[in-house]
């Protein structure tokens, strides 16, 4: 059995560093990297995508809100037509800085306020999704399992991966419990693992105001933001290891299963 681990990387900028992103790189398989919006900036992209080709990590596009002071985690007011465009500057911008460091963009992966807002109005999805054919038709969507993005993504023919987070709590819409509400965040390693094994075994994720619900999975997220990420990833890897897991990354299309 094959699956991906991903994380958030490269969210710091200037002289501030977010996350241990070196360790984290010896764990993951796929790094959504940030690409100036909601963090990130040229030279924080190059260490970063440097680190990831040292370690064989598969690399995405983590485009969010221009909005750094919130993290990307709050709604700018824009159009859908303008955040496919800038959706577009910043895939654009890692693509650009990738070739420098001699690796392949592989996928594109909505981040926070963007990638929950993605899930759930398909006029956004669709914005992004034809920013992401425009640049290179052969790029990958990173969407949350079982959300708009998803499917509509999945309609316009581009290839999917189905995300699920390890670390995060769900609704029964299929929809990540937002940040600041009680069960948004699983901090317990041991937690988060038996969660994501029970998940694994039956297909149907618990949420906080149901029945657990059925989702696809092709990759699973820890937010490297977050205190502990590293242990919890090498929990994670060590007990799908267990399970009989192979960690795979994105490149080529490898982790995919179209079904």
């Amino acid at each position: 059995m094959r699956i991906d681990l991903n994380s958030d990387l490269g969210e710091g900028f200037g002289p501030w560093t977010m996350g241990n992103d070196a360790e984290m790189l010896r764990l993951v398989s796929s790094a959504n990297i940030a690409c100036g919006g909601h963090a990130s900036d040229p030279e924080t992209m190059y260490k970063t995508l440097k680190l990831a080709k040292e370690n064989a990590v598969c690399v995405g596009a983590h485009p969010g809100f221009a909005d750094r002071e919130g993290f990307g985690r709050r709604v700018l007011p824009m159009t859908p037509d303008e955040i496919g465009r800038m959706c577009a500057a910043q895939i654009g911008a890692l693509v650009g800085i990738a070739a420098q460091v001699g690796v392949a963009v592989e996928y594109v992966k909505p981040h926070g306020a963007l990638g929950n807002l993605a899930a759930r109005d398909r006029q956004v999805a669709s914005a992004i999704t034809k920013a992401v054919k425009c640049i290179n038709p052969s790029l990958s969507i990173l969407a949350i399992s079982g959300t708009v993005m998803e499917h509509t993504a999945r309609d316009a023919g581009v290839p999917v991966y189905s995300e699920i987070f390890a670390d995060r709590g769900y609704l029964s819409t299929g929809q990540l419990v937002p940040r600041g509400q009680d069960g948004a965040m699983i901090h317990d390693a041991g937690a988060a693992v038996e969660r994501l094994i029970s998940f694994l075994e039956t297909g149907h994720m618990p949420v906080i105001d149901g029945d657990p619900i059925p989702l696809n999975a092709h990759s699973i997220c820890v937010h490297g933001d977050t205190a502990g990420a590293v242990a919890m990833t090498h929990f994670i890897r060590q007990r799908l290891g267990e399970q009989g897991f192979e960690i795979k990354g994105f490149c080529n299309g490898q982790a995919r299963d179209e079904g």
